[in-house]
């Protein structure tokens, strides 16, 4: 080994001790501490609390302060603003100044208090509305982190496939050089021709042209797996989870819960308390409302103050129809949500069944192609030998070699799809998540 060589090597091996070593679960963790979806959905669960705050507050008095300044030489505006301002006098009971008064500043201050009293159960089913909806925005959140944890294990299984099958290209371009080595010194022996020799250089060149891809497709898995974390792209790590045959313990008859079944069924629960509120519009409501007010001609002096208090009664008797209509909606939106939740439940039963019946395909798979490997093994050893005897075709030691190749692919493939399959079936059963196994 020359010099050079043995300064790639170090170097290689400094590169690759150098990375940062990251495990599936590792890699999934790091996803959902900084993947801009999952910040999205907590910031939706921070404004479902607010908005239960918000309807909370419906039961609260509401106290205002208003300040107006008003100047008018208007007959009624003056005489009115003369009583509340305490400053009427019998001049002003004279004809010429009540039809043509002098101008008159008006500084109101008014300090009110409203509370309602009776509002025909408005308050509690926004109250209960808010609710659903921040359980609804924890779903959310819920199904983000499942989701994203679905996307790295892919990318991560991703990058390991790429690497194995990179591994597998290296390999068999190794393995057509021998065999174009062991061609040319069968044709210098004499038992065969130049036609082999050339057959082999074209198979090299072939395997070489897989290899190149096999490159490309690493570099582009790598870039999926750090957009997943939301790492910086270019971002290089020793992936330490291997990629190898593993049973995986499931629940034959887990319920299905994911979160998108109860976004659903507590979409329905919503669609009825918008139904209950809108019945409540035909019935009346009660509010006590009081108020302060101070009347100035100057902002600080020559004032007046009064009070007064009462209680109001509001019943809409008739307002065209619409309190009907809300209600004729609301009911239409209660059944289009229990269609909804219907859906969601049956839609993830069925991708239960499909993802265990890939699960247990992708086992069967492996189980095929180790022996299918053990088989192509023994053959390219026969083939080899007899090709060297000069007992066989140059076609029949490149058939051999590709069979193997495309069997050790398989396999590969199959763990591969395995894995997947076990991650997409508990993310089916709706308990995916940083403990699962299946991240492991």
């Amino acid at each position: 080994m020359s010099w050079k060589l043995l300064a790639t090597s170090s170097l290689l091996g400094v590169s690759v001790w150098g990375q940062n070593a990251l495990t599936l679960h590792d890699a999934a963790e790091r996803a959902i501490n900084s993947h801009p979806s999952i910040g999205a959905a907590e910031s939706g669960v921070k404004a479902a609390d607010t908005r239960i705050q918000q309807a909370h507050s419906a039961r609260l008095p509401k106290l205002n302060y208003t300040e107006s300044w008003q100047r008018s030489n208007n007959p009624v505006f003056v005489f009115g603003s003369l009583l509340t301002q305490r400053q009427f006098a019998e001049s002003n009971f004279a004809l010429g100044a009540l039809n043509n008064p002098s101008a008159l500043n008006n500084f109101q201050s008014v300090l009110s208090v409203e509370q309602p009293l009776f509002d025909a159960g408005l308050t509690k089913q926004a109250e209960q509305g808010a609710k659903l909806g921040q359980e609804m925005a924890a779903e959310e959140k819920h199904k983000a982190e499942q989701q994203i944890i679905g996307r790295v294990a892919a990318a991560y299984y991703g990058v390991l496939l790429a690497r194995e099958m990179g591994n597998v290209a290296d390999t068999a371009v190794r393995s057509a050089e021998a065999d174009l080595e062991r061609a040319q010194t069968v044709r210098e022996a004499g038992m065969s021709t130049d036609a082999d020799v050339l057959s082999i250089r074209v198979h090299v060149a072939a395997m070489k042209e897989q290899q190149i891809r096999r490159r490309a497709d690493l570099q582009v898995a790598e870039a999926a797996l750090n957009e997943a974390m939301a790492e910086p792209l270019d971002s290089h790590y020793a992936l330490t989870t291997p990629l190898t045959d593993r049973t995986i313990a499931t629940e034959r008859d887990g319920v299905v819960e994911r979160p998108e079944i109860r976004q659903a069924r507590l979409a329905t629960q919503l669609a009825q308390n918008q139904s209950t509120t809108a019945r409540a519009a035909y019935l009346p409501q009660v509010s006590f409302r009081s108020a302060f007010e101070a009347d100035r001609q100057r902002f600080v002096t020559r004032a007046g103050a009064n009070w007064f208090a009462g209680v109001t009664l509001r019943w809409n008797l008739f307002n065209g129809y619409a309190d009907r209509a809300r209600i004729e909606e609301a009911t239409h939106t209660l059944n289009r949500a229990k269609a909804m939740e219907k859906q969601a439940t049956e839609g993830s039963k069925l991708e239960v069944i499909r993802a265990r019946a890939e699960l247990d395909a992708a086992s069967q798979r492996i189980v095929v192609a180790e022996a299918s490997i053990a088989q192509a093994e023994e053959s390219l050893r026969i083939t080899k030998n007899r090709y060297d005897a000069g007992l066989t075709t140059v076609t029949e030691l490149l058939r051999s070699e590709s069979a193997l190749a495309e069997a050790r692919s398989r396999k590969l493939a199959a763990v591969h799809d395995q894995r997947l399959a076990g991650v997409a079936l508990v993310f089916a059963q709706g308990t995916l998540s940083l403990n699962s196994e299946v991240l492991q």
